[in-house]
């Protein structure tokens, strides 16, 4: 591999690729992905990772608000950069035919630069470029887009060397065993970990699709794996474990440890799949795109915690600090930052490998770095006395009720402890400080993920047991409950939830007005 990174990295030197050169990959997870993200590393080139999970419009405004200068992609990229008229001169990773090369305005291939860079090398031309500073920009790294528009996160080397110690340290990534990952940005940090990394056959736009015999036969490629996944997949994973044959449980008996981040995982699932590879270690890692590995929490540690308002994600990850900026009964943050046990409030981490800044968005990043020296991650929760963080939602997702503040998690967790619903959204209506609290539910029957629908009210009897669950657990009355067939979340990780939508569906709907499908 470091042959082949030096050799790309030769090549797009003397292509014309220089140090601060924005430039997007459009490229497949794999071999190819890795050599030229690390290239452009060495060279000190910015990588813009905006991947394909992002959909075409949100793949489209991350490539043109980057402003690159390079854009190396597949052949599909390549056409949908011509048609969508995206920025950049044109790299392609394969060699194309010449009447196909001219049609895409590709200049040259990775494999024909990486061949000149190998007969540089072998002439005894060395790698003429320093090493970047380690304050320069390495990286902009796309967010999921689950709250709004996707933001890149700008990371410098020095951040970017640390997120990988955060991540290594906290999954103890091991070379001898690899790593298999379900989710395309974790197929890039095994490589930088020393760890041979699998990625199993399956739709990386679609993370939560991920099935047990797909991922039993990646496992088996490596022997004793850690296993990364989306949050999403867990259920899939085991909805599809009827179809593993003698072999395929036998290599998921092999797994070594286990872990998934992106959104907490509820601890049923994690027994569940306790059961499929009972000699895996389960861990939950809580990060963000922003600062990957925040804190990390185990299945022993989760049963420890017990049941508590939002879902326990652990204690802090070695070199990370966690904070709370304290709320009012609006869901405003004070300005008030405190670490004391009991207080609910927006989640605030300190660590090396916190992000610069945000690429383009002055006003996002202000915001963020509103408390001096701390990232304002977004989240909501709160510390027990135990030191671990409790997660209990987004920010702007809060519920300013009249009977008070609480999290969207806090309902949801208790309309999900009614024995049909699969999963529950948390919605309100009507201005902050008088919000009413509506719900929406995917129950086990009617679980069909496909195309948008539109909710439709809950049978009275599943109806009224949701109320008084979310009543007696939470504290909170609910005005109204609906049922859907899937509801709407976050494109790259399937999981979060898109409570905005859900709110937004609600405010039409209880007006009388028809609201779109979600």
């Amino acid at each position: 591999m470091h042959r082949r990174v030096e050799d790309i990295a030769a090549g797009l030197l003397g292509h014309g690729v220089r140090p601060g050169d924005r430039v997007s990959l459009l490229i497949t997870p794999g071999a190819d992905l890795t050599g030229v993200l690390y290239a452009c590393f060495r060279i000190g080139a910015v990588a813009v990772v905006a991947d394909a999970g992002l959909g075409t419009q949100g793949l489209t405004r991350a490539v043109i608000g980057s402003h690159i200068d390079w854009l190396i992609g597949i052949p599909k990229a390549l056409v949908g950069a011509r048609a969508m008229g995206w920025p950049g001169r044109r790299i392609s990773v394969e060699q194309l035919p010449t009447v196909d090369r001219a049609a895409l305005g590709v200049e040259t291939s990775i494999a024909e630069l990486a061949r000149s860079g190998a007969l540089q090398r072998e002439l005894g031309a060395p790698l003429d470029v320093a090493h970047p500073d380690p304050d320069a920009d390495a990286a902009v790294l796309f967010t999921s887009g689950s709250t709004g528009p996707a933001k890149g996160a700008v990371m410098t080397h020095r951040q970017l060397s640390a997120m990988f110690a955060a991540v290594g340290d906290t999954l103890d990534l091991a070379p001898e065993r690899g790593l298999v990952a379900g989710f395309a940005t974790f197929a890039l940090l095994g490589p930088a970990l020393g760890a041979p990394t699998v990625v199993p056959d399956m739709d990386i736009t679609r993370p939560g699709e991920l099935t047990a015999p797909a991922l039993a036969a990646a496992i088996g490629a490596l022997g004793r794996p850690a296993v990364f996944t989306a949050p999403a997949a867990p259920r899939n994973i085991l909805d599809t474990a009827g179809e593993l044959d003698e072999a395929g449980r036998a290599a998921m008996a092999g797994a070594a440890s286990f872990f998934s981040a992106g959104a907490p995982i509820p601890a049923h699932l994690l027994q569940g799949l306790a059961e499929i590879m009972p000699e895996a270690k389960a861990l939950t890692p809580y990060g963000m795109t922003e600062c990957l590995a925040v804190a990390a929490i185990d299945l022993e540690g989760i049963e420890a915690a017990g049941p508590g308002s939002g879902v326990c994600v652990g204690t802090p990850v070695p070199r990370v600090e966690i904070a709370i900026a304290v709320m009012d009964d609006e869901g405003r943050t004070t300005g008030e930052i405190t670490e004391e046990a009991g207080v609910t409030g927006e989640i605030l981490v300190r660590a090396p490998h916190v992000r610069d800044r945000y690429l383009m968005l002055w006003g996002t990043t202000h915001t963020s770095m509103r408390f001096e020296g701390w990232h304002a991650t977004g989240d909501v929760g709160h510390l027990d006395t135990a030191g671990r963080l409790w997660v209990e939602g987004r920010a702007a997702h809060v519920l300013a009720t009249a009977d008070g503040l609480f999290t969207p998690v806090q309902v949801e967790d208790a309309a999900e402890a009614v024995p049909t619903v699969r999963r529950a959204g948390a919605a309100v209506v009507g201005p902050r400080g008088t919000q009413q609290v509506v719900v929406i539910l995917e129950t086990e029957d009617g679980h069909r993920p496909g195309k948008a629908a539109r909710p439709k009210p809950a049978a009275p009897s599943l109806s009224e047991a949701v109320r008084r669950a979310v009543r007696e657990r939470a504290g909170v009355e609910v005005v109204a409950v609906f049922e859907t067939r899937a509801p709407p979340t976050d494109i790259r990780h399937n999981s979060k939830i898109d409570r905005a939508a859900l709110s937004r569906w609600s405010e039409q709907t209880l007006r009388g007005e028809r609201a779109e499908a979600l």
